[in-house]
Order: C-alpha cells, then sequence, then structure tokens
C-alpha cells in the first residue's frame, strides 16, 4: 500500500501522522511511505530521518493526496485537504464529526474511508486511541488552567496550591474519565484542593482508590454542577459521550455565579464543548471571556506538546494502521470489530450511529458499508 503523511496545517498544530520510526515499520511490512517535506520539523525529526526510515520525500500535501491509497494524519482535515480526498482513499486520523457538520457533508461527498481514531474501542470498552492524547490533554489542561489564573492573564491571581496560610485553588473536574483521572493527579500533585463530578458509583470508588480521601467525589446531578462549580477558581471539562457531540452541563445563565476571573478549561471542545459559552480557540488566542470567567477552548491542546503527543500517539494508532495496511480496510475491519467501530464515513454514508443521529443522516451500520 502507498501511505501518505502530509503535514498538518491546522493553527499551532505541531504533530505528525508517523514518526520515522513508525514509518520504518510500515516500509518493513512492505509498504511504501510518503512524507510532505518538514512533515516531522514540529516534533524534531527531519526529512533525512524520515529518508533514513525508508520514506520519501514530496513537496507538497497535492502529490500525497493525489497518490496515497491511505492518508495518515492527526486532526481533522481542513477544508483545503478534504477536497483533495478521493473516493476509496482511506483517511485514519481524528475526526470529532459530531459538532462539525462542514466536514461531514465534505466526507461524505468525498466518497473516502474515513476511520476516526477516537471511535475505535477495546475489549475493556475503551477508546485506546483517544486515550493517550486525553491523558495529555487532562495534564495540560492543569497547567493551562494555571496560567490563565494568574492575574497577568485576566484570571482570580490565584496559585493553584496556595501557600501555607492561605487556602488553594479549588478545581472542580467534570467527569472522571481518562481527561478527568489525569487532570486531578496533577492537580492534586500540584496541591489544588480537588473534586471530581461523575455519574458513575464505580468509577468513584476507583478514584478514591486512587487517590485516596485527598480527592473529593460528587455524584453528577446538574443541582452539584451548578453548586460545586460556583465556588470553584478552576472548571476543567472532560466529559465525553464517545462519537457524540459532548452534553452542555455548563450554562451561560450559570456564569453569572462564578467567582469572577475563574477559568473554564473546557477539553470537551473537540466534541462541541460542554458549556455553552464555549467555542473552539487557538493555541495562538488560546482565551476568551464571557461574564468575567475565562475560557481556554483550544480545540488541539496536545498538539502544543507536540513531540510527547505524536509519540505517544504513534505507540496507540500504528498497530491499527499496520493492520489496515496489510489486509486492506475492508478484511481489517471485518476482522476486528473494534477497528471496525472506527468507521464514522465510508462511500457516501455515514457509519457511524452517534454522528448521523447529531447530524440529521441516515444510518448505515459499518458492517453493512463493508459488505
Amino acid at each position: 500500500m502507498l501511505v501518505g503523511v502530509p503535514k498538518e496545517i491546522k493553527n499551532h498544530e505541531y504533530r505528525v501522522g508517523l514518526t520515522p520510526t513508525s514509518v520504518n515499520e510500515a516500509v518493513r511490512h512492505g509498504h511504501k511511505v510518503m512524507v510532505q517535506a518538514n512533515a516531522g520539523a514540529g516534533i524534531g525529526n527531519t526529512d533525512d530521518d524520515y529518508r533514513k526510515a525508508g520514506a520519501t520525500i514530496v513537496p507538497t500535501a497535492d502529490e500525497i493526496f493525489a497518490k496515497a491509497d491511505m492518508i495518515v494524519k492527526v486532526k481533522e482535515p481542513q477544508a483545503v485537504e478534504r477536497k483533495m480526498l478521493r473516493e476509496g482513499q482511506i483517511l485514519y486520523t481524528y475526526l470529532h464529526l459530531a459538532p462539525d457538520p462542514e466536514q461531514t457533508k465534505d466526507l461524505v461527498k468525498s466518497g473516502a474511508i474515513c476511520i476516526a481514531y477516537e471511535t475505535v474501542t477495546n475489549a475493556r470498552g475503551g477508546l485506546p486511541l483517544l486515550a493517550p492524547m486525553s491523558q495529555v490533554a487532562g495534564r495540560m489542561s492543569v497547567q493551562s488552567g494555571a496560567h490563565s489564573l494568574e492575574k497577568a492573564q485576566g484570571g482570580r491571581g490565584v496559585l493553584l496550591g496556595g501557600v501555607p496560610g492561605v487556602a488553594p485553588a479549588k478545581v472542580v473536574i467534570l467527569g472522571g474519565g481518562v481527561v478527568g483521572t489525569n487532570a486531578a493527579a496533577m492537580a492534586l500533585g500540584l496541591g489544588a484542593d480537588v473534586t471530581i463530578i461523575e455519574k458513575s458509583t464505580d468509577r468513584m470508588e476507583e478514584l478514591v482508590a486512587r487517590f485516596g480521601t485527598q480527592l473529593k467525589t460528587i455524584y453528577s446531578t446538574q443541582g452539584a454542577v451548578e453548586e460545586e462549580c460556583a465556588s470553584a477558581d478552576l472548571v476543567i471539562g472532560g466529559v465525553l459521550i464517545p462519537g457524540a457531540a459532548a452534553p452542555k452541563l455548563v450554562t451561560k445563565k450559570m456564569l453569572a455565579d462564578w467567582k469572577p476571573g475563574a477559568v473554564l478549561v473546557d477539553v470537551a471542545i473537540d466534541q462541541g464543548g460542554c458549556a455553552e459559552t464555549s467555542r473552539a480557540t487557538t493555541h495562538a488566542e488560546p482565551t476568551y471571556v464571557v461574564d468575567g470567567v475565562i475560557h481556554y477552548c483550544v480545540a488541539n491542546m496536545p498538539g502544543g506538546v507536540a513531540r510527547t503527543s505524536t509519540y505517544a500517539l504513534n505507540n496507540a494508532t500504528l498497530p491499527f494502521g499496520l493492520a489496515i495496511m496489510n489486509k486492506g480496510w475492508k478484511k481489517a475491519l471485518t476482522d476486528d470489530i473494534h477497528l471496525r467501530n472506527g468507521l464514522n464515513v465510508a462511500g457516501g454514508k455515514v457509519t457511524y450511529k452517534a454522528v448521523a443521529s447529531d447530524l440529521g443522516y441516515d444510518y448505515v451500520p459499518a458492517d453493512k458499508a463493508i459488505g
């Protein structure tokens, strides 16, 4: 198979779909890999590193999209990239389609085979290709939130861990999944007063077993969300419904009761955000203010630590990617139900139920699309 790796073009996105070591694995399996010039510069890898791994370097993304059987990316294809996709071409990347009707329309129109990292599953019911970036984003949410709390950034001027004689900041985390767990680890490590709001009692027991009574857990009700957020210095949104738009747990009306200069870091922004007032931002302009509350809603947070993120992502995506390369997409997805769950769009059909439901498309099950 001819595999293409274009340079990411989303604002301040420095990650790359394949590292040189991943390219070398693909080559060892008998595949050819084209990498766009300087695609790996953001993670410290030169074109020569890719050449040594066995890749061919090409100057533009146009050539990659025109020739490759399979496109491996990190972020969702931008409008200019979507125009270059063609019928039957495999796209393997994050998509986050539910809050993005324009992207979905373009992918349907393209006829491409679109496999989304974020909906691939595993035998434990987890999302193994989303997990590494959720780990990164959860940890980054605390350092980004702590920075945004500084007075010079418009925040309350509160140190997350406090000092002797001065109370630490109160951090409220919405959701106790991968994002929430990693955010809690960082916030507790910095000495903050941390509460996780979670709807699964089993998950709350697991969190307390891991962190001890230093972590507070509260069962998720709308009343609990309103009360806890109103007293928080930093709120981190880490809720997730796989493949679907994030639930709006924070309403605009609620912000009137929040502390002036409080910070909301909405990690769920890739799926539309968990606050009514959230809108996607970039690393160039990461924050904005609504009713005195600082909103940090960067849609590609892990891109800020591109090297760590790319290598963590490749550890998870490479085995599935090799299966697609080695077997072809139909057999790879037929053989592996978990990889099949990653199919979101195929041949002009929406094949992921939550996306079809949220955006009003007819749903075609993945196995039917494969057949």
